[in-house]
């Protein structure tokens, strides 16, 4: 039946409204049944009463009725689910509930004097069976069943007892204790139903209150709490779910490609330690909340950690690099923290699927790989994960299962190019350059191992083998020339590695003062705090140390200033740079630099005579490339240093004593 449909709104109700809902349930039941008793009243009296009493009068009820009937079989409305709105619908019924009451009790009786006893004993019939039905169907309105009950009641006891027949009497006595007992069992009946519909509505609190608790506790898991982007865990399930969305198109050529970028800033570690951490934390709030303001439906945009973020962007690359480039370009805006202006650069890495993987391990690693590649050949840029980059993957996965079974002891070998006095045109020192021939791979970059074995983990096991072999080396050498050795940011990092150098230099009774430890800036930067003190700690050893690659980093200057240094290696770049006059003053001007500071200087990458004669004119006194001496073997340069001369053009050794 319709209203059998009625749809209880979600959600916590109201006590009065929830009456309302179980009451509309009821009332098209209790009209029917009152239809069905008024007619057939009426037609028990049709041939005995006057036609307005058995046609008339019901009609009119009839009537009043249905139309009744017809609004409670509509939908409610908006209104009457209020709590205002449904306790005046309730007050409404009562009151007509009572005016109806009356008008059939009333009707009834008038027809009692008419008939025989069948007759008057149907209206007695109809009264008692009408007024138990409607107290069942009121069930949910005490308080109308209560005035419908008294108001039936009453009038139906007075007409049985003037009627002197004791039948009459005892039924209608009968009538009265029953429908007085109905309104207790229907009052406690209401009561248990008002306590279910209140253990209902504190159930739904609790659930609701459990729910919000548990989406706030979503979105806090979620959340990055610094910048109030989301997190490291949030953008790894965002690209689980592109994955999942993709489902197996990934073999097929109609797979819809989406990217993952990897952002990282630039120059973040040094602003960090140079003002606070609270002043960095400052920041990446800044440069987070520029991001989230670029973040839309095909963009998301994550914390992944540190100074580290992370884009997915749904859609081909095409579109993907522009927008990353553009989210770079917003943080290399300048930001302004308590007066002071910051600018940082970005450099992004992007991968592309399916191209570039179909998980999510996968695409996250080349994203990076790419991003690493970005930042040691085009810092600040924005690149995609090419073949040529998925090549070189292969070929760290080579060296790395190559490093796993690699004897280092018997395989690695140290060669050493020599370091020049200008101005006597000898050798003053030499480094110490690792090499590494697999006989599995054949030789192998000294780059590319070293990068791999600091990967692997294994670095600072290398570096104490390879200073072990240097060592031995600089034992042949003659007492005036040093040996210059390279230490990783990893050697730096781990405080047992500095005691075992330490302990090596001890052991083979070498002058301290021969062996120069050599640190590049990008090495520093990790932590620039740890690696001043494990500096600090070797220099007052005796030995000297040196910043090599000079110029290379953004963090040039500060270096300069806060680590304890005794020598600056300028990086080649500057050398073939000379070619102008811009570029000559500026190698003089890292001179003069170096001069104020204490510090020797020595220009690396002298490849031809007229670099070495600018350099020397331009105050350098050592110098090293391959003009001088390549990298050789401890064998071969005891052999060259036995000559009388070094193989230099006559005009070269001429050139030199005369700019001395």
């Amino acid at each position: 039946m319709p209203f059998s449909r009625i749809h209880l709104p979600p959600g916590e109700q109201p006590l009065v409204v929830a009456t309302l809902l179980h009451f509309r349930r009821q009332v098209p039941w209790m009209y029917t049944l009152l239809i069905i008793n008024a007619v057939a009243l009426a037609y028990t009296h049709a041939n005995l009463a006057p036609r307005w009493l058995t046609h008339a009068i019901p009609a009119m009820l009839i009537l009043l009725i249905a139309s009744r009937l017809f609004r409670w079989l509509m939908p409610p409305t908006p209104d009457m689910l209020t709590e205002n709105g449904a306790q005046r619908v309730i007050r409404q019924s009562t009151i007509l509930g009572s005016v109806m009451a009356v008008a059939f009790v009333a009707w009834a009786l008038s027809l009692g004097a008419y008939g025989g006893p069948y007759e008057q004993g149907h209206v007695v019939v109809f009264v008692g069976t009408t007024v138990l039905c409607c107290l069942f169907c009121l069930t949910h309105l005490p308080g109308a069943a209560a005035a419908v009950g008294t108001l039936v009641s009453l009038p139906l006891v007075t007409y049985c007892l003037v009627s002197g027949n004791p039948v009459f009497v005892a039924v209608g006595i009968n009538l009265a204790l029953v429908t007085v007992v109905f309104l207790v069992i229907l009052r406690d009946a209401h009561k248990v139903f008002q306590g279910l519909v209140m253990s209902r509505n504190a159930l739904i609190v609790e659930r609701q209150q459990a729910q919000r608790l548990s989406d706030e506790n979503q979105q806090l898991a979620h959340t990055d709490p610094l910048t109030g982007l989301p997190n490291r865990r949030f953008f790894f399930g965002a690209l689980e779910a592109l994955l999942a969305a993709r489902g197996t198109a990934a073999d097929s050529a109609e797979a819809r490609p989406f990217c993952v970028g990897v952002l990282d800033l630039d120059r973040f570690k040094a602003i960090n330690d140079t003002y606070g951490h609270v002043y960095g934390d400052r920041l990446l709030d800044a440069i987070g909340h520029r991001l989230a303001l670029r973040a839309g439906s095909a963009v998301t945009i994550a914390r992944l950690g540190g100074d580290e973020f992370g884009v997915l962007f749904d859609g081909p690359a095409e579109q993907a690099e522009p927008a990353i480039a553009a989210l770079c370009a917003a943080i290399h805006t300048p930001v302004a923290i308590d007066g002071m202006e910051v600018t940082l650069g970005c450099s992004a890495g992007i991968a592309v699927y399916p191209e570039a993987g179909t998980t999510a391990h996968a695409l996250f690693d080349r994203s990076d790989y790419a991003l690493y590649h970005v930042k040691a050949h085009h810092r600040g840029g924005c690149a995609v994960f090419s073949p040529e980059q998925e090549a070189l993957i292969r070929v760290e996965q080579r060296v790395e299962a190559a490093l796993q079974v690699a004897s280092l002891e018997r395989e690695l070998e140290v060669h050493y190019q020599p370091i020049f006095d200008t101005r006597s045109m000898t050798i003053s020192s030499v480094e110490a350059l690792a090499r590494w021939r697999s006989p599995v791979l054949g030789e192998i970059a000294p780059a590319t191992f070293i990068a791999a074995a600091e990967r692997m983990g294994i670095i600072n096991r290398v570096t104490l083998i390879l200073f072990g072999k240097a060592l031995e080396g600089l034992a042949a050498l003659p007492d005036p020339i040093a040996l210059s050795f390279n230490l990783s940011a990893q050697d730096l990092m781990s405080p047992a590695t500095m005691r075992e150098i330490v302990r090596m230099i001890v052991a083979t009774n070498v002058a301290p003062r021969r062996i120069v430890f050599e640190v590049t800036e990008t090495s520093l930067v990790t932590d620039m705090a740890t690696a001043r003190e494990a500096l600090q700690r070797l220099r007052s050893f005796g030995v000297r140390t040196a910043l090599d690659d000079f110029g290379t980093g953004y963090s040039s200057l500060c270096s300069l200033h806060e680590l304890p240094l005794d020598i600056l290696k300028v990086d080649r770049t500057f050398v073939t740079g000379m070619a102008t006059g811009s570029g000559r003053n500026m190698v003089s001007a890292i001179r003069n630099l170096a001069q104020s500071l204490s510090l020797e200087c020595t220009m690396e990458g002298i490849e031809t005579e007229t670099q070495l004669i600018e350099i020397s004119l331009a105050g350098y006194r050592y110098a090293q490339g391959f003009l001088l001496g390549r990298p050789m073997p401890i064998d071969a340069l005891l052999m060259t240093m036995r000559e009388q001369t070094m193989q230099l053009p006559e005009a070269t050794r001429l050139g030199v004593r005369g700019a001395a």
